[in-house]
């Protein structure tokens, strides 16, 4: 549910000077002509007022409101979420979307989700107001012309004001997290401001937190001594003594066990470790990198994740976004992928039906798509996770069609429905369960049992 943004807009500068926003339609958020738009907010009640806050339209992640010290905007009001609201400058408008909050997001007094901002409305979070104020005239912000960075491809407007950020990062040695959907990019950039910085002689070593079994994660992050535990029959180091000198990227941070987060954090703040079975530490040197699919914070809210890890772990933050919102590189990374993989011409119509997809696979999806398109031709549906729109009738024409039992062919039908209701329902909130739960009306225990439901399914 969202609200669109009056059709004459009459706003108010950061510097107190009258602004008009253009009279019509709201402009396309991927439209890589459009200049971006700086916006502010200033809070008219509540505890702060009078505090204006900058959201620059070139930024390494999307704005956040909330009640966490770890937002940009941190509001002291009990009936705020502790991430309520994030808002992003894109194409000439401010996109502002609930995180999930439990007392809702209203602009202008209408309940929204998501919504489209140009200036001049007011937001009420709990008992808080926030003014859209324009930030100033449009500009392009500091833009990098470049396609990409290092592996990292794109020429959007997203994905180029992102770079000149990496281009710091890669220069440091501070610990990054990574935040996207799944297929969006995070080890690739990960990897990228390792070989572009002092490190690049370094090792650099991955460690998925849910490729690895709950019982082998401590002895896979610091080593064991031979005679450890069953089955140790030599002494072996750690992922963080292989990346000594180098890069450490643990994936996937958010499954890591609530248990080894304390001795993970040890080992970021004093750079050493123990492995299992040692009495002494081990000093390393040791660049940490994380990525998540999931919202650490409200992983923090529901003690699975310790705020002070998080804290230390995110020094710098860089938010990719997903496919969908940076059409523009569609055709550009599949042309990529097509030549890295040896194809010859692209099949008629094959770029319209890219253009069209939404890839809730992002990157990788795409990918995957050109990789099948060149083995096996045109012929094959689109992608896994995104079934043709009459994948469904033909399943209950296929089934009426045949002395299927009732039930059984009831239960096909509804698990195929569950399956790509959750399936969409996440893809449209980034993998979080509780935006997606919230948004669809039911309560996230039982998006769970949905979710189970259809894995059982498969």
């Amino acid at each position: 549910m969202g609200t669109e943004p009056p059709k004459t807009m009459n706003a108010t500068n950061c510097d107190g000077t009258p602004a008009r926003g253009e009279e019509g339609t709201v402009p396309r958020l991927d439209d890589p002509v459009l200049p971006t738009r700086d916006f502010c907010l200033a809070l008219v009640s509540g505890a702060g007022a009078s505090v204006v806050c900058e959201i620059p339209s070139a930024a390494p992640h999307r704005f956040t409101v909330g009640k966490s010290p770890v937002c940009d905007l941190t509001l002291p009001d009990p009936a705020v979420s502790r991430r309520h609201i994030a808002l992003e400058p894109r194409g000439g408008v401010l996109h502002l979307e609930d995180l999930g909050s439990t007392n809702g997001t209203f602009v202008n007094g209408v309940r929204v989700v998501e919504a489209l901002l140009q200036g001049g409305e007011t937001i009420r979070l709990g008992s808080t107001a926030l003014r859209v104020e324009v930030g100033g005239k449009a500009s392009a912000g500091p833009m990098s012309a470049a396609l990409g960075f290092r592996r990292v491809i794109g020429a959007s407007p997203q994905m180029r004001q992102l770079y000149p950020f990496c281009d710091k990062l890669a220069r440091s040695s501070i610990p990054v997290i990574i935040e996207g959907e799944t297929g969006t990019g995070k080890e690739l950039l990960a990897e990228s401001l390792h070989d572009h910085g002092p490190r690049a002689k370094g090792p650099f070593v991955v460690f998925d937190c849910t490729a690895v079994a709950p019982t082998l994660m401590e002895s896979v992050l610091f080593g064991h001594e031979r005679g450890a535990f069953t089955g140790a029959d030599v002494a072996r180091p750690g992922v963080f003594e292989r990346a000594h000198g180098g890069t450490l990227f643990i994936d996937e941070i958010g499954d890591l066990e609530y248990s080894l987060q304390a001795k993970l954090l040890r080992a970021v703040e004093r750079g050493e470790v123990r492995r299992v079975g040692a009495t002494d530490y081990v000093k390393v040197d040791v660049r940490v990198i994380c990525a998540t699919r999931r919202d650490l914070e409200a992983a923090i809210q529901e003690h699975r994740f310790r705020d002070d890890l998080y804290h230390r772990l995110a020094v710098a933050r860089i938010e990719l976004p997903p496919l969908r919102n940076r059409t523009g590189d569609i055709e550009l990374l599949a042309d990529y992928f097509w030549g890295e993989l040896g194809g010859g011409s692209m099949p008629p119509g094959f770029r319209e039906r890219l253009r069209a997809h939404r890839w809730p696979g992002n990157v990788r999806e795409l990918r995957n798509v050109v990789a099948r398109t060149i083995a096996l031709g045109d012929e094959e549906p689109m992608g896994e996770g995104a079934p043709e729109n009459n994948d469904l009738p033909s399943l209950i024409a296929e089934l009426t069609s045949r002395d299927v039992p009732f039930t059984k062919a009831r239960d096909k039908i509804v698990d195929a429905f569950l399956r790509e209701f959750v399936t969409q329902a996440l893809a449209r909130h980034g993998g979080n369960v509780t935006r997606a739960s919230a948004a669809v009306g039911v309560s996230r225990r039982y998006f769970d049992r949905i979710r189970e439901r259809t894995r059982k399914a498969t």
